[in-house]
């Protein structure tokens, strides 16, 4: 919100900041990953099968929503920092 302040108007950045829903994402890796990994998690655990009606979706849905916020799973990133340099010195600049 403090670059809305730096770039507009006090008033102007307020009504903005009003407008604005901040989600903060992880230090390391992409929420778009994240999303994607929980989404796939989500098809193979609870949606691999025919379900016949929506109101057995939604009760499907909300028992496996509420195990996985149980659970209190976190990402583990694989890809670490050093794997990205071995994997990506032609990108680093040559001494």
């Amino acid at each position: 919100m403090a670059s809305l302040y730096e770039a507009f108007a006090p008033d102007e950045a307020f009504s903005l900041a009003q407008r604005l829903e901040i989600h903060h994402t992880p230090k390391h890796g992409s929420w778009l990953n994240i999303a994607e990994i929980e989404l796939s998690a989500l098809t193979r655990q609870c949606l691999d099968r025919r379900i016949s009606d929506l109101d057995t979706l939604n009760a499907e849905l909300a028992a496996w929503q509420h195990a996985i916020n149980t659970e209190q799973r976190q990402v583990r990133w694989q890809f670490t920092t050093d794997n990205a340099r071995v994997k990506l010195r032609h990108l680093y600049p040559k001494n």
